[in-house]
């Protein structure tokens, strides 16, 4: 039963980084679940307070990272709100149409897209907000990579 219990609780921690590649997948709530998981079949009681409170913090800067940095790169290339949807929405969809390569390509094209029929840019300046949503995305992947990552070193450390 041990051999499950453990399976479960990495399986839970692989899939919350498959995640950082597939937005549509809540990674964190993932490693959450791995956690749960540990204290279902193993025990709560190894689980200090202070581990819950460290690891809903890591949480908090989950979400916040995710949405200032794609924010971020899509504002610092010089894009509106509406490339920022744009970009969200192609985050969420790209991986659909084209596995693997919408990742990278679906933020670009809701940006760029969201850009030149929304705000009425020029084209130079929608492919350079659209790059922009690419960096926000790529800093916001290792920036969670991180994260998830102390997450589940601190999980060991006190287990």
């Amino acid at each position: 039963m041990e051999y499950i219990a453990w399976s479960l609780i990495i399986v839970c921690f692989i899939i919350g980084f498959v995640g950082l590649i597939y937005p549509i997948i809540p990674s964190v709530i993932f490693i959450l679940g791995g956690f749960l998981l540990y204290g279902v079949f193993f025990s709560f009681a190894e689980l200090p307070w202070w581990f819950w409170l460290i690891e809903l913090l890591f949480v908090g800067l989950l979400f916040g990272a995710d949405m200032m940095a794609n924010a971020f790169g899509v504002k610092k290339f010089g894009g509106s709100k509406a490339g920022l949807w744009g970009s969200t929405i192609g985050l969420l969809i790209g991986p659909f149409v084209i596995p693997f390569v919408g990742i990278i390509i679906g933020p670009f094209i809701g940006a760029f897209i969201a850009e030149l029929l929304i705000t009425r840019t020029s084209i130079k300046q929608a492919i350079k907000i659209g790059f922009g949503s690419v960096i926000g995305f790529l800093t916001s992947v290792m920036t969670k990579g991180i994260v998830q990552s102390v997450m589940i070193v601190i999980f060991f450390f006190v287990v």
